[in-house]
């Protein structure tokens, strides 16, 4: 960690609370500190006191007690953030490098992780990725033999780690863990490495625990290991070997040893006082209650404030005047309102499979990105695990990827970095930065792909609160919604039906820059008789079933499908006015999320409801290739008529 600068980026997984510290404390070490001369500076007794804090949950933690042991971030001293996840953290750090380099910075990022998590496909995806852009990042491989209790010759045949390197065309260096110089020399070649002839660099330490992977029983308490393989690594511990080679150096012996451990001693125990107390009349250590988080806190920072919106234009069709529109294919208003956006801020770049190919990717929608910013166009092999954390990583340091994923039901391959990773990590860690990715999902239920490529996953970003969903039916509200997206400093998933790619609707001639409101739906056709709240290609839908039953439905877009974008005040003016509703979805009725709508609106609108809720959606059944089958399994205009029929006649 000495090699390292403050500005170099680290992640651990799990509890990496050891080189976090490491990293705290080297953050505020002066040039010219001698431990053996001075004592700790104030910086260096808060880094041990935040962070004793963080550890026992507290508000004065480096993430306010959010994250503990195990989510640990500090921007200021390079920690860009740790993951419990096992390897979860390592694309992430890939991800950092990817910003450096397309920044322009001089910066070198690290991934600390187990012999465990080298196994981890997420791992070999991540490595893989940094190899291709030949990112300025070093797998840093600490390897203790045992993941948990499972021997490495027990998780593969190849227990040589630092080869993965070689494998995949990058340097990898094998040293002794337990001998600081070894690690010394081995982090100062890295950095040589990457710096004179370009990364990436897989470190493989081999080292020890002497202790079970949690508590304070040994391995061999377990019987995974013997008694004798402990005491053979314990002799070659590394505080010993340091200690002696300073004594025979001359350069320190036993006073010097003691007073170092003196003043360590010493930070640790005034943390210890500054967050414990004793009641009068009692020595029962207990913590303050001043220290504890307020309850009432617990939502806090799940999404940020919005103020990135500060200034942005926000507009509907109806703002401009017929003889300022023109009609535009969904899928070219996609490709413009990118390629214009990319041209105001050059943080956006575009990550996926495919992106660079075919004038403009699978769908056209990367066309004017290409032609415009060639360099910012990153095309993926298929790894979507894999290059998504590396867009989280990314935009935790300073980028605002714009991540195409291909078809929806491949959104389950990235699911832990969107789920366990960017749906979190805001909240987690403490709130006050941005997680800016927006996550171009495409969705295809009718084509006959069948199941594994027939999925809309959008109650999968619903489920996880931190994302927004939009669902754009036309192509200037995807101008709109995705100008809002690349504005917002909160994750978006832009569900994108294929169904609506080559349809023509009205976009302004000359405007691709207007936002719409994450979060506003809209009426698209009045009425009284109930109220039908529809999602993508449910809304046009609903108005033909409303038109051939002759029911005056008002029909509401729902545009944004997260439960904070939900929009109550006008749903709630629409129930009020007709006390009916139908909801109406075309996917599998698992997959759905008005289900939620429906707990919500009868908790905010039980009194103005005269029927049941109804709810369309497909069947229990994933879409299939059979054409009779797959039109089965999906929500159609004939199932919302019935709806409609069924709680109008009922009046």
């Amino acid at each position: 960690m000495s090699v390292l600068k403050t500005d170099d980026q680290i992640n651990g997984t799990h509890r990496a609370h050891h080189q976090v510290l490491t990293k705290l404390i080297n953050a505020q070490t002066p040039s010219d500190f001698d431990i053996l001369q001075s004592d700790f500076t104030d910086g260096m007794h808060d880094a041990v006191y935040r962070l004793m804090a963080e550890i026992m949950g507290l508000n004065t933690g480096y993430c306010g007690g959010r994250g503990g042991s195990m989510h640990m971030r500090d921007a200021a001293s390079g920690i860009a953030g740790t993951s419990a996840i096992v390897g979860g953290n390592i694309p992430h750090a890939a991800g950092y490098a990817l910003a450096d380099k397309i920044l322009n910075r001089k910066g070198i990022s690290v991934a600390f992780f187990g012999d465990g998590a080298s196994l981890q496909g997420a791992t070999y995806e991540a490595m893989n990725i940094a190899a291709l852009y030949r990112l300025p990042v070093i797998f840093y491989v600490e390897n203790n033999l045992y993941a948990v209790s499972t021997h490495i010759q027990d998780a593969t045949r190849e227990t040589r780690i630092a080869s993965r390197g070689p494998m995949l065309g990058f340097t990898g260096i094998e040293c002794d863990g337990m001998d600081i110089l070894s690690v010394h020399q081995a982090m100062r070649e890295a950095c040589r490495i990457i710096e004179e002839e370009g990364g990436p660099v897989v470190i493989e330490a081999q080292c020890y625990r002497y202790l079970h992977q949690s508590g304070s029983k040994s391995g061999s308490d377990f019987g995974y290991r013997t008694r004798e393989e402990e005491e053979e690594w314990k002799s070659r511990d590394p505080i010993a070997l340091a200690e002696r080679r300073l004594k025979e150096l001359g350069i320190a012996g036993d006073a010097e040893f003691l007073k170092i451990d003196e003043r360590v001693t010493a930070a640790v125990q005034a943390a210890g006082e500054r967050l414990t107390e004793t009641a009068a009349g009692s020595n029962v250590l207990r913590i303050p209650d001043a220290l504890w988080p307020s309850a009432s806190s617990v939502d806090d920072g799940i999404l940020g404030d919005g103020s990135e919106f500060s200034g942005a234009e926000f507009r509907e069709i109806e703002d401009y005047q017929p003889d300022e529109l023109e009609k535009m294919r969904f899928a070219a208003a996609a490709s413009d309102v990118l390629g214009r956006a990319m041209e105001k801020d050059p943080t956006i770049i575009v990550m996926g499979e495919d992106v660079h190919r075919f004038a403009g990717g699978v769908s056209g929608f990367t066309r004017n990105a290409l032609e415009l910013f060639p360099d910012r166009v990153l095309a993926m092999p298929i790894a979507e695990n894999g290059f998504t954390g590396v867009a989280l990583g990314a935009a935790l340091r300073g980028l605002r990827p714009v991540v195409e994923i291909m078809f929806g039901d491949f959104c389950f391959v990235a699911a832990d970095q969107i789920a366990n990773g960017i749906s979190k990590v805001r909240h987690m860690f403490g709130d006050g930065f941005p997680v800016p990715i927006v996550m171009r999902v495409r969705v295809s239920p009718h084509t006959g792909y069948g199941s594994q490529h027939s999925g809309d996953p959008s109650a999968l970003f619903g489920m996880f609160p931190g994302w927004r969903v939009v669902s754009p039916t036309n192509a200037f509200d995807y101008i709109g919604l995705m100008n809002s997206a690349l504005k917002s400093d909160d994750p978006v998933a832009v569900i994108e039906h294929v169904e609506f790619y080559q349809r023509e609707s009205l976009v302004p001639r000359n405007d691709r820059d207007y936002c719409i409101p994450l979060g506003k739906a809209k009426i698209v056709r009045p009425g009284s008789a109930c109220t039908v709240l529809a999602t993508s290609v449910m809304v046009q839908a609903s108005i033909k079933a409303a038109e051939e039953a002759g029911i005056d439905a008002e029909i509401i877009d729902m545009r944004s499908l997260d439960m904070f974008g939900i929009d109550w005040a006008l749903i709630g003016a629409s129930i009020g006015k007709t006390n009916r509703v139908v909801i109406a979805e075309q996917v599998a009725s698992g997959l759905s999320l008005g289900r939620h709508w429906i707990a919500e609106i009868q908790k905010r609108f039980f009194n103005d409801l005269d029927h049941e809720v109804l709810h369309v959606t497909g069947s229990m059944a994933s879409p299939v290739v059979s054409l009779v089958l797959n039109k089965a399994a999906l929500g159609s205009a004939d199932k919302v008529r019935s709806a409609l029929e069924q709680i109008t006649h009922s009046a």
